[in-house]
């Protein structure tokens, strides 16, 4: 009875032992002000399912949860990503799609983030969402 009792206690602190996931952090000053810099003057469209990969050729990674692709001077596509590509955000890091052929990158489609230097995956996130803001 002692046994079990030990065992009990001892599954009760292993589960307290996970850690939170650490908190979103909020976009830098500098990326603020890129994504206000890309966004001057457009309004927001209705999300679309996917960009056409003749689309993703300008991208700008305002943060490690938000991509921006820009197409021309009236156009530009804001990529919302879940959780786990924060590192995109900072140093050698790049994202990575897996996908070959097909429409492009597309809304619940799943990314890399690969440091360039070392070949490592370092994280991966889903794309959440994607907004077009065109100039009126």
């Amino acid at each position: 009875m002692r046994a079990i009792l030990i065992l009990v206690a001892g599954s009760i602190l292993a589960s307290c032992a996970n850690a939170p996931p650490p908190p979103y952090m909020e976009r830098s000053p500098s990326g603020q002000r890129a994504y206000e810099t890309l966004l001057a003057g457009k309004v927001p469209q209705r999300p679309v399912n996917c960009l056409p990969s003749y689309n993703a050729n300008e991208q700008s990674t305002i943060d490690g949860r938000t991509l921006a692709f820009r197409v021309g001077s009236r156009t530009t596509y804001i990529m919302h990503l879940s959780e786990g590509c924060e590192m995109l955000g900072s140093g050698t890091y790049a994202l990575l799609s897996r996908q070959i052929g097909g429409p492009g990158m597309c809304r619940g489609d799943i990314e890399q983030v690969v440091d360039t230097m070392n070949h490592v995956n370092v994280g991966s996130c889903t794309i959440t969402d994607i907004v077009p803001y065109t100039k009126p």
